[in-house]
């Protein structure tokens, strides 16, 4: 097994990385007087009865609510409050998000607002949930005007990650969570990126020993990051290269459009370009990003979507600050940093990319 550690003082936990390891669940979640599971009807079809099973006698309940974005809004978020509040949850009980990212996200948002906050413990499905969004605590909601507008910084007791569910994954969810490790590439480790550069296509099969080892890695960065800046005041902004970007992209396309590592790899693209323009790089290493990103075979043509269109939904972001727009850049290998560049500023640099 693999363990890497989130140190946070009081809120410090452990993510525990090993294939079949959600047939042990029962040693690894603590105890609880009631467990809530929350997760989707996708999921629930597939390892919703290996669940319950590894739950065994432990007292649960369970909630499905639809697959996707569509599915993290407030309309969701007051359904599963009432059905904790069914389930007869108390302040010991304890929510499992047993999905992707917008189960993680959606579970995490309603644990820490339910009776002002009880335990939580993500159980991530996908890819991209394994690499990034279990891990660091931040929950949240869309709504009709932004992305993750709304939302809490929420650190989980733990973080089950359980490798050979991603046996079932389809393959377009796997490349949009191959889309989180590139971006842990770019902006930390850049040996991780030449790495990925080498092996890209034998993250497929998987080679679970490979696997756990580069889902261990990206956790490790993650960790290191959130334990120096848990709120995003400073250092874990890193974390955003790609996704102010991409999260115009979501919401211009009513998160239908694309999954969110897809728009991320689409975002990371367009960034690299604009570091390319500002000098912030040589050609050579912007080469070097964009042609990672394309051995994910993601389109990076967005003709169908007015760049103006791009720019307006990005002002709406929530990291900006005194009308400037929050990007951050490649500045060097394994290395990025935050320029805030004005709506006109950003245009001119996207307009010929």
């Amino acid at each position: 097994m693999e363990t890497v550690a989130v140190s946070l003082g009081e809120k410090s936990y452990l993510i525990h990385i090993e294939e079949n390891i959600l047939d042990r669940l029962a040693a690894q979640i603590g105890k609880a007087d009631k467990w809530f599971v929350l997760t989707d009807e996708n999921i629930d079809r597939l390892f919703g009865d290996r669940l319950s099973k590894a739950l065994g006698d432990l007292p649960h309940s369970k909630m499905t609510v639809t697959e996707g974005e569509i599915s993290k809004n407030f309309q969701t978020v007051e359904a599963v409050i009432n059905a904790m509040v069914t389930a007869r949850l108390t302040r010991h009980s304890v929510v499992i998000a047993f999905g992707g990212g917008v189960i993680g996200d959606l579970a995490g948002f309603c644990a820490s607002i339910y009776m002002r906050g009880i335990r939580y413990v993500q159980i991530p499905t996908t890819l991209l949930a394994q690499v990034d969004s279990s891990v660091g605590g931040k929950t949240g909601v869309n709504v009709v005007t932004g992305k993750n507008m709304a939302g809490t910084f929420y650190q989980p007791e733990a973080v089950i990650i359980d490798t050979a569910l991603l046996e079932k994954l389809p393959e377009r969810e796997f490349t949009a969570g191959l889309g989180e490790v590139i971006k842990y590439g770019i902006i930390y480790d850049y040996d991780l990126l030449t790495f990925l550069e080498k092996h890209f296509r034998r993250f497929y099969v998987p080679d679970f020993t490979l696997l756990n080892q580069l889902i261990s890695r990206c956790c490790q960065i993650k960790a290191e990051v959130v334990a120096q800046d848990e709120r995003e005041s400073g250092l874990r902004k890193i974390l955003n290269f790609g996704h102010t970007f991409g999260h115009a992209l979501e919401t211009l396309t009513d998160y239908r459009g694309y999954l969110h590592g897809e728009a991320v790899l689409v975002g990371m693209h367009y960034e690299t370009l604009m570091a390319q323009k500002l000098g912030l790089i040589s050609e050579e290493y912007g080469r070097q990003i964009t042609a990672l990103i394309g051995q994910a075979g993601i389109s990076v043509d967005i003709s169908g979507t007015p760049l103006t269109a791009i720019v307006r939904q990005m002002t709406a972001d929530k990291k900006n600050s005194g009308g400037l727009l929050s990007f951050i850049l490649p500045t060097g290998r394994g290395r990025v940093a935050e320029y805030m560049l004005t709506p006109e500023q950003t245009h001119s640099l996207l307009c010929d990319t």
